[in-house]
């Protein structure tokens, strides 16, 4: 295998050119599109001798310099590039290039989806759509000419405000676009196509009136309302919260089958991966509403953190995406819970980022190097980004840190920032030294704060010792202590909280004491989860319990019940490990009742306090992962709660049934939520009044929340009802292709002996295309993340098939290749022969010939 270049931070030189005025003219042809670019271009120092311009997959018709055809000794073409020799000081460029969109599978650049044109340029897509000095860097205006048959794409859109439009000729018409605010090369778009606009309009605080547009095909106009609404919350959030108004004349989201990511902010018009636009009660789930308003919001909140300021290179992409993450999950918090919203913020960032930082994908939040920036779209620098964030503003305090985000949007708009200029304005907006806390964007892994505390009756103080330590990650064995922000609490039970404080461990250690403490409280820490790291820290079940009922702080009373939940199984789970005793058992089981019947509680949150740990989070939480010990240890303790709370459980189903017509917001959604997961607990008992009562509801939902969370509790059961119930699912819903994704993830995720053969199965099926991104995802994907047993079989069978797929995919979508081969990532955790079959396979994946940068780079660095 060839390696890939690699690109390094430390390597950053500016442009020697910079780009005004780009003029794009598109004669759209599924099989060979035109484009016609002309811009100005000018020197940024003393001329270089020649002039690089990034293009992939191009054929070169033309090229004048000043209105004159440049001679061929004055250029050169690559398979990368377009170097011009000797150009002038300041000149106007015209290029003239033909693509493919028809053929491209990648779906970067200019592709056709569903016989629609559509655009992804973010992070290179751009240069397949013409040469151009393709870098977050280069900022310039746009204007956009696109002409196309009408009858086939009637509409015609591209970034900023709306220009002329007409017909042209032999049944072809035109429209015009202008983006007045300067925007890099990866924030462009266009999409062509016959469909539907559902419209809505937002009056901004200035008082004028933004026209809203969602484009989607014509049988899904009535999915649209919850899209519009969100977004129309997520503008008005943005002006009352961070003083951020929308500055075009229209906002556009056009929803599109095959796309590689969940949505993309380019200005004024959003392109979104369908699943992501496309909600009704009939085919959507609550899970589905919560990410269309976290989506949506996502990509506004880009208009100001990503458009209006941008990165200077891509070193810099958290500067952008964990800024925006930050104020997306601020936005959803504010719109439902805090406490649940910090939940799932959290497990998240366990599940997915916790995991990088533990494997041989681990990276800075400001990554150093890379050979393809797509695979840094990773969970490190979108939620750690965002934690990293978030411990700005636990440090700063709310005023101060939006005060350095005023700053900020000042400083910077309409240029390119890279995360060192934000780190600045905070520094200067709450009078502080950041210097440490720096390293949070330079230093990888997760750090892990040993806690120690001491009770003295005599002097009535409690004494608290904290000590961090960062694990070695590769590149990095060495490690400086990290600026920790840690929020603690002092619970006692009969007067509540005695302290709650916020501490900031700077040094490998430090000592805290507290005074005047008549009786030992229980200690608190990392409330809010103020910091993303792993406590390490030897609690007893009275301890646990007396969190789990009385921490005033929501996500550590959740962090209790968890945290006794994961001890539990982990000890069951771990190798010579035995079965939890049936006291500590009984003692988690108690308590957890006592939550689930504490009627101050919202459902939502009690919903989280009932849902234990899956397979994998256990897997991952271990030294040395046996699967089927796992999966029987989880199995194990579901039975036992599930028996010890089979009557509040039961009470909790029957009395969170609802007739009421369905609606999405946060408390019906917390009600569903809570039912859901009690029966979900009781399918563990195995008996036949549960499963009659998932059948029922299965058959009777008057909801996709209600219904898939039947089908899909009965398809992990292995009950004998999961085939009729799965069958009826698929009949039903055959025609709704989003829907039918489910179906395909939950029969993916199946237990049974033969995931590998349902699997094989599954890709055979009339429901699969290899081309769909959100379709591979839902069978690989999920096979691969969440089917601990299934995938990871011992004779290693799953994992030869696995990489076969990826090589084929190689071929078709590098991205969607790459994404799915870190689901490999934890290989050297598992027992001594499933880690030596894995390791056959990378070598065997890392060995392919001809692979793409994308897959390259993952897979040596997945083999080390």
């Amino acid at each position: 295998m060839t390696q890939p270049a690699v690109t390094r931070l430390a390597d950053y030189q500016p442009p020697t050119y910079r780009a005004q005025d780009v003029s794009l003219h598109f004669h759209l042809d599924p099989a060979r599109t035109l484009v016609e670019a002309t811009m100005r271009l000018e020197a940024t120092g003393a001329p270089t001798g020649e002039l690089k311009l990034d293009g992939r997959g191009l054929e070169l018709i033309s090229l004048e310099v000043d209105g004159s055809t440049l001679p061929a000794d004055q250029y050169e073409v690559g398979p990368r590039s377009l170097t011009l020799f000797n150009p002038p000081e300041r000149f106007t460029l015209k290029v003239v290039t033909a693509c493919a969109p028809a053929e491209n599978t990648a779906l970067e650049g200019l592709y056709v989806s569903n016989g629609m044109f559509c655009t992804q340029c973010e992070a290179e897509g751009f240069r397949r759509i013409t040469y151009y000095l393709d870098r977050p860097d280069v900022i310039a205006t746009f204007s956009v000419r696109i002409e196309a048959d009408k009858a086939d794409y009637p509409v015609l859109l591209s970034n900023g405000n709306p220009g002329p439009a007409g017909d042209l000729p032999g049944g072809r018409h035109f429209a015009e676009w202008r983006d007045p605010f300067p925007k890099p090369s990866y924030l462009f778009a266009l999409v062509a196509g016959d469909l539907a606009c559902v419209e809505d309009a937002f009056t901004t605080q200035s008082g004028r009136t933004v026209p809203l547009h969602v484009f989607v095909q014509y049988q899904n106009q009535d999915k649209c309302a919850y899209t519009l609404d969100a977004l129309k919350r997520a503008m008005r959030w943005d002006e009352e919260t961070f003083g951020r108004e929308y500055d075009l004349d229209v906002f556009m989201i056009v929803a599109v089958d095959h796309f590689n990511m969940g949505a993309m902010e380019n200005k004024g018009l959003n392109v979104f991966n369908s699943a992501y636009v496309l909600a009704k009660p009939e085919t959507a789930t609550d899970l589905d509403y919560e990410l269309i308003e976290s989506i949506v919001a996502h990509e506004y909140f880009h208009n100001w953190t990503g458009n209006r300021i941008t990165c200077r290179d891509w070193f810099q992409l958290s500067l952008k995406e964990g800024l925006t993450v930050f104020r997306d999950q601020e936005f959803s918090a504010d719109q439902r819970s805090r406490p649940v919203q910090r939940i799932r913020d959290v497990r998240r960032l366990r599940a997915r980022q916790f995991t990088e930082d533990d494997g041989p994908l681990a990276h800075p939040v400001q990554p150093q190097s890379y050979s393809a920036i797509d695979n840094f779209y990773t969970a490190t620098v979108y939620e750690k980004g965002a934690e990293v964030i978030r411990m700005m503003q636990t440090l700063l305090g709310r005023e101060k840190f939006r005060a350095g985000l005023d700053i900020y949007f000042a400083r910077f708009d309409g240029s390119a920032a890279t995360v060192e200029d934000l780190v600045r304005c905070m520094e200067e907006a709450g009078d502080v030294d950041l210097s440490q806390f720096r390293l949070w964007y330079r230093q990888a892994g997760t750090p892990r704060v040993f806690v120690d505390d001491a009770y003295d009756p005599d002097r009535e103080e409690l004494t608290i010792r904290l000590r961090q330590e960062t694990p070695p990650t590769p590149g990095q064995e060495q490690k400086e202590p990290l600026s920790i922000p840690i929020r603690y609490g002092l619970v006692s039970g009969e007067e509540g909280d005695a302290r709650d404080a916020l501490t900031v461990l700077s040094a490998r250690e430090t000592t805290i004491v507290e005074e005047n403490l008549k009786t030992r409280p229980t200690l608190s820490i990392l409330r809010a989860f103020s910091a993303p790291v792993r406590v390490v820290r030897d609690l007893d079940g009275a301890e646990r319990t007396a969190l789990m009922s009385g921490d005033t702080d929501p996500f550590n009373r959740w962090e209790a019940s968890r945290s006794f939940a994961m001890d539990l199984l982990k000890a069951d789970a771990s190798a010579g490990g035995a079965p939890a005793a049936d006291g500590d058992i009984l003692a988690f089981a108690d308590a957890l009742a006592a939550s689930l019947a504490d009627e101050t509680l919202e459902p939502a949150y009690r919903a989280e306090l009932l849902a234990l740990p899956s397979e994998m989070e256990v897997a991952l939480s271990l030294e040395q992962i046996d699967p089927e010990a796992v999966s029987a240890a989880r199995s194990r303790l579901r039975r036992a709660v599930a028996g010890r709370l089979d009557g509040l459980l039961r009470d909790i189903y029957h009395r969170f049934a609802s007739n009421a017509p369905y609606s999405p917001d946060a408390d019906a959604a917390g009600r569903r939520a809570l039912r859901n997961t009690a029966l979900d607990m009781l399918l563990a008992l195995n008996d036949d009044a549960t499963a009659a009562l998932a059948t029922e509801q299965a058959a009777s939902a008057a909801n996709m929340t209600d219904e898939a969370a039947a089908v899909s509790a009965l398809a992990r059961s292995g009950r004998p009802e999961r085939e009729g119930a799965l069958a009826a699912f698929y009949e039903k819903w055959r025609a709704e292709p989003l829907i039918v994704n489910k179906w395909l993830g939950w029969r993916a995720a199946s237990p049974s002996a033969d995931a590998l053969q349902t699997v094989k199965e599954l890709m055979a099926h009339e429901a699969f295309d290899i081309r769909t991104p959100n379709k591979v995802r839902a069978v690989l994907g999920v096979f691969s993340n969440q089917n601990l047993r299934g995938f990871h079989r011992a004779d290693g069978a799953a994992y030869e098939f696995f990489v076969d797929q990826l090589l084929t995919l190689d071929a078709i979508n590098p991205q969607l290749a790459a994404r799915l081969a870190t689901g490999l990532e934890a290989w050297r955790r598992f027992e001594p022969k499933r880690a030596g079959l894995m390791e056959t396979q990378l070598k065997r994946l890392s060995a392919g010939a001809d692979l793409s940068d994308n897959l390259a780079e993952v897979a040596g660095r997945l083999i080390g």
